[in-house]
């Protein structure tokens, strides 16, 4: 079982609905939860980490808070230190690649070689 905590950077209830969708498409998720005021989501299941955060980065910025094991009720506290050590290595690794905007150029409908016009 693992755990992904992200930061969406979502701005209405369509965008929020929207990437619960995209996100419990994946298999394997075992709960998903969305903190609104904080625009956190966590994950948790047998699922791949790295796709869930790509398909998340097509469409909005998304920066990762910590990725680990699903947490058990066994009284480990060293473990916070572990996560906060990748957190901070995957913010060294963090990219935002927004969509590229396709721009089309209409040439006017007249030609200057044309007798008749």
């Amino acid at each position: 079982m693992k755990k992904l905590v992200v930061k969406v950077d979502l701005h209405d209830d369509r965008d929020r609905s929207k990437a619960m969708r995209v996100v419990s498409g994946f298999g394997g998720i075992g709960s998903l939860s969305m903190e609104s005021k904080d625009n956190k989501l966590t994950v948790s299941g047998d699922f791949d980490p790295v796709k869930v955060v790509n398909k998340l980065r097509k469409s909005w910025h998304t920066e990762i808070v910590s990725v680990g094991a699903a947490e058990e009720d066994d009284g480990k506290k060293d473990e916070g230190k572990k996560d906060d050590q990748v957190a901070n290595l995957v913010k060294a690794y963090e990219a935002y690649y927004p969509t590229p905007v396709t721009y089309y150029c209409v040439p006017p409908g007249e030609t200057p070689n044309c007798v008749i016009c």
